[in-house]
This record gives structure tokens, C-alpha cells and sequence, in this order.
């Protein structure tokens, strides 16, 4: 919007300046023009009246007058007598019949002439005058002075070149003055399209308002406030509330769990009705799943709920949990190849337990769709402003349209396998919530690669 108010002031000010200035530019070569015609009239007039006795006398002419005017005008001299034949020439011609020139063919007549031709020798345009000389109404000859206009022409282009250079001042002060008008009137509509960018990111916290501006905008700028106070009132409670039920479920879980398997054990097998203990097993392991999911939505909810962040060694941490689920992997027969432990410290500001949640989760699922004999491999990158942990493993994959869905909460590509679907949602929660991201991709030759990239704290 401020481009477009500055490219407006400049229009406004350019059609002005066109409206004022080419007006101004022809008056003033039509003032040039008719001054240096008005002057040539004028001495032409004095230069025929010197000659008049000595023409109507037929005496032979003195060019002496005619030579001065010539130099120090630069215009040449013609004089004529009654039949039109030259008498003086300040070109130096030998004496020729200009009776046949319309100008000379007019002043013969008695009457004036002026005007303008283009010579072809010379290359430039030619301003003449052609006056009879006459006295007590007969006419005697006639005098033409004939003018080159290259130096009246190189005023007219300077004054034009000047006209020009005012203008290009004028746009430039204006292009300064309105990009400085536009910024102040466009600032708050700037501040209220960032506020609601950030509204729009999930970034609900406010700050005391300072949009200045007319009533309209300010009034946009407390209803904006006041919606995103509401809002960011009611997730919090939502998440409240989601935090509080995950953690008031777990324990009546646990000990139901712990019935249930009490109860599988003080069941005398000769009173155990038939499949009772199938029943009871899957009730355990349906215990199990609910613990699980519970368990699952606090974690979302505490990303959910921007928690503050600590310092963490990533190198350190991703060398533990690799370490860790070296075990698990062995005992289903997948080789699993983490990265070394020596090295500088990468040093990560995350949330407190984010990493370990993250690689728990990826390497969880890594390891539960792997083969027997597959090969998990966990990578990890420094560059200069961030650090990036890479799972590889080579199991199924998932299509792009799963790729898409995976981060949704609640979504399950396969149902047949265990899960709550909230895996690599709790990732992509977490690693935003540390300021970093996740992101999914296809590894050559087949399976899944999570790719975390998170901004070093430097």
C-alpha cells in the first residue's frame, strides 16, 4: 500500500508539472521566436533607410554598413534594387536576380515579409526578413537579413533542459516527502496486518496497544485485542483442561490395570470360567492403550501450552536415547547405528524433555515398522545457525498423501499396528514449541526419513 500511495503522489505531481511546465516551455519559445524576428524586422528597417537616397539615386551602394551588422550579427545582408538584382551580398556572391524569391517578389511589392526556411547546405533552420525600401510610396529595392536560429534553438532546449531539471528536483522531493507520508499513514495498517499474522501463527499473546491512526483503525485495533484475549483465554483453558483430565486419568488407569492383573492372579484356575483369562488380558492390554493415550495427550498439551525453554547438549542427548533403544532394537533384530558422542556440545534451547520425547516417539515407530535385520540410522548436523537430527529407516514408507496427514493428531496410517496416532503429532508440536521443525520425507530405496532441525543457541 505505501508503494501505491507514493506511485499516486508521484502521478498527481508529474501531471501538474506537465500541466505547468509545457505550457510554459512553448510561451517561451514562441517569445524567442518572435523577439528575434521583432529585432530582425527592426534593424532591417535601419540597415534599408541608409540605402534609400542612394538607391532611388541609382548611385552605387556602400557595403560598409551591411558588412558590420554582418559580423557582429552573424546574419547576411541582401540588398536589391527595383529590378531585384543584388547590389550587396554580405555572402560575397557575384550579383544574382533574387526577384523570383517570394520573400524579395513581396518587399518589391511593398510589402514585408518573415519567415522561417530549413537550408539544406548549412543543415539548420534559417530565419529571414525581407523589408522594401522605399520612399514617398515608391518603391526602390528591397534589404532581406537572414538569420541562422541554431543559437536562439540552444536557449529554447536549454530552458527546456532547465524545466526538465526543476522537474526531476520536484519529483524527487516529492518521492522523498510522500515515501515518508505513505510509511506514517500505511504504519498502523502494518501493525494490525502483523498482529493478525501473528494471531494467524498461533501467537495469541498480546502486548498494550500503541496504533495510532484514525478512529476506525484504532477501533479494529481493541476489537483485534479483545479477540485474541478471549482466545488465547479459551485454549488455555482448553488445554487446562486437557492437561488436568490426562492427569487425573492416569492414576484410576494404573490401578485398574494393577486390579485387573491382581485379579488374573487370585483366580483359582478349577474356578476360572472358560476364557476368562482371554478377556482379562485384553482388558489389561486395552488399559495399557488408554494409559498410553492419556499419557500422550499431556505431552501434546504441555507443548500446547508454550512452556518455557532450557539449554540442552544435543549431541549428548541424541548419543542416550540412541544408546537406549540399541536394546530394543536388538531384541527384535534391527540393527540400529547412532551417531558418536564425541565432539564439541551442540548446544539447543528447547523445551525441557523435548528431545528425548522426539527421538523417543520417531525411533519408536522407526523400530515398529522395520523388518527383521533392517538398519535404523540416527544422523546428526551442525551448520552455522542450526542443528538437525536425522532418523532413517527402510520400512514401508508412506505415500505422499500420508506424508501430508502423518503430524494430524489421531491419524493412523495402518490400524492394524498398536498406536494412539499421536506420535508424530508430539513431535511436530514439540520441535515447534522449541522454535525448530519436522518434517517428513522418503528414504531412497524405501521407507520413512523424520528430519528435526532445531536453531543452535549461540
Amino acid at each position: 500500500m505505501t508503494k501505491r500511495l507514493l506511485l499516486s503522489y508521484l502521478t498527481i505531481t508529474l501531471i501538474v508539472l506537465l500541466l505547468l511546465e509545457i505550457p510554459l516551455g512553448l510561451f517561451y519559445a514562441q517569445r524567442e521566436q518572435g523577439r528575434l524576428e521583432a529585432d530582425l524586422e527592426h534593424d532591417a528597417n535601419v540597415i534599408a533607410t541608409l540605402y534609400e537616397d542612394d538607391l532611388e539615386g541609382g548611385l552605387p551602394l556602400d557595403p560598409t554598413a551591411a558588412d558590420i551588422y554582418s559580423v557582429r550579427t552573424g546574419a547576411r545582408v541582401v540588398v536589391v534594387d527595383a529590378d531585384g538584382i543584388s547590389q550587396i551580398d554580405t555572402a560575397g556572391d557575384v550579383p544574382r536576380d533574387f526577384s523570383t524569391r517570394p520573400e524579395m517578389a513581396a518587399a518589391l511589392d511593398g510589402v514585408g515579409a518573415a519567415g522561417t526556411r530549413n537550408s539544406a547546405t548549412l543543415g539548420t533552420d534559417l530565419l529571414f526578413v525581407a523589408v522594401p525600401v522605399a520612399s514617398g510610396g515608391n518603391v526602390h529595392g528591397a534589404l532581406r537579413v537572414t538569420l541562422d536560429t541554431s543559437d536562439v534553438s540552444a536557449r529554447i532546449r536549454s530552458f527546456w533542459f532547465a524545466l526538465a531539471g526543476v522537474a526531476a528536483v520536484v519529483l524527487l522531493a516529492v518521492a522523498m516527502i510522500g515515501w515518508v507520508i505513505a510509511r506514517s499513514v500505511t504504519r498502523p495498517l502494518r501493525e494490525l496486518t502483523d498482529t493478525a499474522n501473528r494471531f494467524a501463527s498461533g501467537d495469541l499473546t498480546v502486548t498494550p496497544s500503541a496504533v495510532a491512526g484514525p478512529p476506525e483503525i484504532q477501533a479494529l485495533d481493541d476489537t483485534m485485542t479483545t479477540m485474541a484475549l478471549q482466545l488465547d483465554g479459551l485454549l488455555s483453558s482448553h488445554r487446562a483442561f486437557v492437561a488436568d483430565a490426562s492427569h487425573q486419568l492416569r492414576t484410576p488407569l494404573t490401578a485398574l490395570r494393577l486390579r485387573l492383573e491382581n485379579l488374573q492372579n487370585h483366580l483359582a484356575e478349577d474356578d476360572r470360567p472358560a476364557g476368562v483369562d482371554d478377556e482379562v488380558e485384553r482388558a489389561i492390554d486395552e488399559t495399557g492403550r488408554l494409559t498410553e493415550l492419556v499419557t500422550n495427550l499431556l505431552q501434546l498439551a504441555r507443548a500446547d501450552d508454550q512452556p518455557a525453554t532450557v539449554r540442552e547438549d544435543l549431541r549428548s542427548l541424541v548419543h542416550d536415547r540412541a544408546d537406549t533403544w540399541t536394546a530394543v532394537a536388538e531384541e527384535r533384530g534391527i540393527t540400529l547405528i547412532g551417531p558418536g558422542s564425541d565432539g564439541a556440545a551442540v548446544v539447543v534451547r528447547t523445551v525441557q524433555g523435548a528431545i528425548e520425547q522426539i527421538l523417543d516417539n520417531v525411533l519408536d515407530n522407526a523400530l515398529l515398522v522395520s523388518p527383521e535385520g533392517a538398519i535404523v540410522t540416527v544422523a546428526l548436523d551442525v551448520a552455522a545457525t542450526s542443528a538437525t537430527v536425522t532418523i532413517v529407516d527402510h520400512g514401508p514408507g508412506l505415500s505422499d498423501a500420508d506424508k501430508r496427514d502423518a503430524m494430524r493428531r489421531f491419524w493412523r496410517g495402518d490400524t492394524s499396528r498398536p498406536g494412539t496416532g499421536l506420535g508424530l503429532a508430539i513431535v511436530d508440536a514439540l520441535a515447534s514449541a522449541s522454535g525448530g521443525s519436522a518434517t517428513l520425507s522418503d528414504t531412497p530405496g524405501g521407507g520413512l526419513t523424520v528430519t528435526v532441525v532445531l536453531p543452535l543457541d549461540v
